[in-house]
C-alpha cells in the first residue's frame, strides 16, 4: 500500500477515536534501536518509545532472536495447559520483584493487568471500595477508565461505584495552594479524611503509579508513598504499584518505580517495556493474595511462549546491558540539559520526571501557569520535521514527554536537545 492508501484506510477502517499527535497522521514504515523510519524514507530519532514501551531499543537483536526461535518450537497453547516460557518468565520476576510478591498471572495488557489487581484485591479483602489518585491512568476498558483520573480519557459515563480518588503529589499545581516542604505533604495526609468520608471505612485497595504517565509524568516528594501507605494499611487496603510505565528500570537503579520510595506493595502491574514491544501485561501478588482468587478464570493470549520469551530476553538484556544504570547516569544527564534549556525558555514551566522519563510542562505565563496546550504542539511538529519524535501528555495536553529507550546513549541526548533548542527558539 501507498501512503496515501494507508491514511485512506486508517480514515475508513478504523475507530476516529485512536488519537495522533499529528495534523497529518505519520505512517511509520521500519524501525531500529533508537530510529523509525516513516513512508516516506525518513528517519527519526525515537524519544518516546513506542509510548514508553520500547525499552531495550526497536527490532532488539537478541530479543527477536529468541522470538524467532520459540515461534518456530511453539507459539499458542493459552493458559490451561501448561509451559516452560510462562514460569521461566513468573520465576525470573519473583526474583527481583520488590518484598514478597511471587505469583504472576499474565495478560495482554496494562489495561487487563490492574484488572485483574482490582479482582485479586476484592477477592483477598472482601471489600469492594478502592482508592485510585486525580491524574491517573489505568486503561481503557471500562474498568480502567472508571479508575482513572483524566477527564480526557474517561469514555462513555462515568465511573462505578466504588471508586472514591485522592488529590496527586502534583506540587508544580499544588491543590492546596502550598509548597513544598513546608505543605506537610498535605496532599498524602489527606488520604485519611478521604477514607472518613467518602468511603465505608474499610477498603480493598488504593492503586497508583509511582510517577504518573499520561498525567504528564508528575512526581511525588520521597515522603508522598511511605505517608499513603501506613494510611492505606492502617484501613485494610491493599498497596498496588500500576508500574506500566515505570518499570524495568524506566526510573533508573531499581528494576521498578515504587522501589524508589521505599515501599512494598502487595500487588505490582506491568505491561509496555516488559514485552519491548510484544503484547503482554503482568500482575504479581503476595501468594495469599493470588490464592484468594477461588473459581475459573483464564486468559486465552496470556502466558503466550512467545510473548513470555520476548518478555524474558528484555529482563536479561537489561541486567546484562546494566540498563538500569544507565537509565540513572544518562537520565541524569538529559535533565540536566533540560533544565538548560528551561533556563532559556520562559515556555518551559517545570521540568520533572526520574531516570529515562523525563517532562517538561510547557506554560504560557510561570506566573499563572496558563498551560500552553497550542503552544506544546507547534514544538511537537518542529521537532518532528528536525527529524525527532517526542510524547505528550497532561489534562491540558501541555507537557511533553520524553521516554527513550534504556540503551540510549549521551551524545542521542545531545542530538536531542540541540533539536528542542532549535524548535523552542522557532515557536517563540
Amino acid at each position: 500500500m501507498t501512503k496515501d492508501e494507508i491514511l485512506l484506510a486508517q480514515k475508513e477502517y478504523l475507530f476516529p477515536s485512536v488519537f495522533h499527535y499529528f495534523a497529518e497522521p505519520l505512517v511509520i514504515s521500519h524501525a531500529k534501536n533508537q530510529f523509525v523510519w516513516d513512508a516516506d524514507g525518513k528517519q527519526y530519532l525515537d524519544f518516546f518509545g513506542g509510548i514508553v514501551t520500547i525499552s531495550v531499543g526497536h527490532c532488539n537483536d537478541r530479543v527477536d532472536t529468541a522470538v524467532r526461535e520459540q515461534s518456530a518450537k511453539l507459539q499458542h497453547v493459552s493458559t490451561v495447559l501448561v509451559n516452560e516460557p510462562q514460569v521461566a518468565l513468573a520465576k525470573t520476576i519473583a526474583g527481583i520483584a520488590p518484598g514478597n510478591l511471587q505469583k504472576s498471572f499474565f495478560t495482554n495488557s496494562g489495561t487487563e493487568a490492574n484488572e485483574t489487581a482490582i479482582l485479586a484485591a476484592r477477592c483477598y479483602t472482601g471489600s469492594s471500595e478502592v482508592i485510585a489518585l486525580r491524574y491517573s491512568y489505568h486503561g481503557r476498558s471500562a474498568l480502567g477508565m472508571a479508575m482513572s483520573g483524566l477527564s480526557t480519557w474517561r469514555l462513555g459515563g462515568g465511573a462505578p461505584p466504588g471508586f472514591v480518588f485522592a488529590h496527586n503529589a502534583y506540587c508544580y499545581r499544588c491543590p492546596f495552594g502550598l509548597t513544598y516542604p513546608g505543605c506537610d505533604v498535605r496532599c498524602a495526609r489527606d488520604l485519611e479524611e478521604l477514607i472518613r468520608t467518602t468511603t465505608s471505612g474499610s477498603i480493598a485497595a488504593f492503586i497508583a503509579e509511582p510517577i504518573q504517565g499520561v498525567a504528564g509524568y508528575i512526581t511525588p516528594p520521597k515522603e508522598y508513598f511511605p505517608i499513603v501507605e501506613e494510611i492505606v494499611r492502617r484501613h485494610g487496603g491493599l498497596f498496588i504499584a500500576d508500574e506500566v510505565q515505570t518499570g524495568w528500570g524506566r526510573t533508573g537503579d531499581k528494576w521498578f518505580g515504587i522501589e524508589q520510595w521505599g515501599v512494598q506493595p502487595d500487588i505490582l502491574t506491568s505491561a509496555k517495556g516488559l514485552g519491548n514491544g510484544a503484547p503482554i501485561g503482568l500482575t504479581i501478588a503476595r501468594p495469599e493474595i493470588a490464592d484468594s482468587v477461588k473459581g475459573l478464570t483464564l486468559s486465552t493470549f496470556g502466558g503466550n511462549p512467545v510473548a513470555t520469551t520476548a518478555a524474558r530476553a528484555v529482563i536479561e538484556f537489561i541486567e546484562e546491558e546494566n540498563l538500569r544504570a544507565n537509565a540513572a547516569e544518562t537520565g541524569a544527564y538529559l535533565r540536566s540539559r533540560l533544565e538548560e534549556l528551561q533556563a532559556k525558555y520562559s515556555l518551559i514551566g517545570d521540568v520533572r520526571g526520574m531516570g529515562l522519563m523525563q517532562a517538561m510542562e510547557l506554560v504560557r505565563n510561570r506566573e499563572t501557569k496558563e498551560p500552553a496546550s497550542r503552544e506544546t504542539l507547534a514544538v511537537m511538529e518542529a521537532v518532528r520535521e528536525r527529524g525527532v519524535l517526542v510524547g505528550k501528555g497532561g489534562l491540558a495536553g501541555n507537557v511533553l514527554r520524553c521516554t527513550p529507550p534504556l540503551n540510549i546513549g549521551k551524545s542521542d541526548v545531545d542530538h536531542f536537545v540541540r533539536v528542542l533548542d532549535e524548535s523552542f527558539a522557532q515557536v517563540g
